[in-house]
């Protein structure tokens, strides 16, 4: 009989849970029925799309575009110093390419007081990048001067000398024009002009002053200490 009694028990509970269920479900006696999710969805509220400027830009800062280049020998110059990073004076020759040209002009032209190459290294035209943008360059640009270019770098080559005072040496004496020793002429219209060759110690060796001239020649010595010019005409190796 105890038995029994539990059986009843439980069939009682499942019936009111079932009766829960029902009422919920279908909305009997002042209990409504749950929203469909369609009802939801339709009440909620919507979200208009907007052009409205954010506070901040949005573009990489890092990004950079790509330059492009003309077509032909300049632009080939301007694009290879661009992937070396070679760098020259901007503001005076605008690319790579504008300076090749401007060199390329000078070397061309006549020899103005010192030979080409001379002018090229004392010019410091070689300085920096100036060296690696015209032996690309030049080539392309102006190929007639590419050996002048070529004794320039090796440094094989005449130099002329002007007015001053020059230290006699084979080699470069760092903070001094120096002048090899050798025979040397100056030509040309010399009214006034002096030169002296003078020892180590500044005694005169040799000189002299010549009131009216065609032409000139002195030797330097090895032992000489130094060679000063004053109103003359350029000093040209005599080979």
């Amino acid at each position: 009989m105890r038995h029994v009694r539990r059986v009843g028990a439980a069939a009682a509970g499942v019936a009111v849970v079932a009766v829960l269920i029902s009422g919920c479900a279908g909305g009997g006696d002042g209990v409504s029925a749950a929203p469909s999710a369609s009802a939801v969805v339709s009440d909620a509220p919507t979200v208009e799309e907007t052009d409205t400027e954010l506070p901040f830009s949005t573009e990489d800062p890092y990004a950079t575009e790509e330059p492009t280049f003309a077509a032909g020998p300049e632009g080939e110059i301007d694009k290879l110093a661009h992937e070396e990073d070679w760098t020259v004076d901007e503001v005076t020759y605008g690319s790579a390419s504008g300076f090749v040209t401007s060199i390329c002009e000078s070397l061309e032209g006549e020899e103005n007081g010192k030979p080409h190459p001379q002018w090229l290294v004392e010019g410091h035209y070689l300085d920096g990048d100036g060296k690696a943008v015209l032996q690309a360059g030049v080539p392309k640009l102006c190929p007639k001067a590419a050996p002048i270019l070529k004794q320039a770098v090796s440094g094989k080559y005449d130099r002329w000398y002007g007015e001053g005072t020059y230290v006699v040496s084979s080699k470069p004496v760092e903070g001094e024009e120096t002048i090899p020793p050798g025979t040397y002429r100056a030509e040309g219209k010399m009214d006034d002009c002096y030169w002296e060759r003078t020892s180590e110690s500044g005694e005169i060796i040799d000189n002299n002053f010549a009131t009216s001239a065609r032409k000139i020649t002195v030797t330097i010595r090895a032992s000489d200490g130094q060679f000063t010019s004053e109103r003359c005409e350029t000093w040209k190796p005599v080979k």
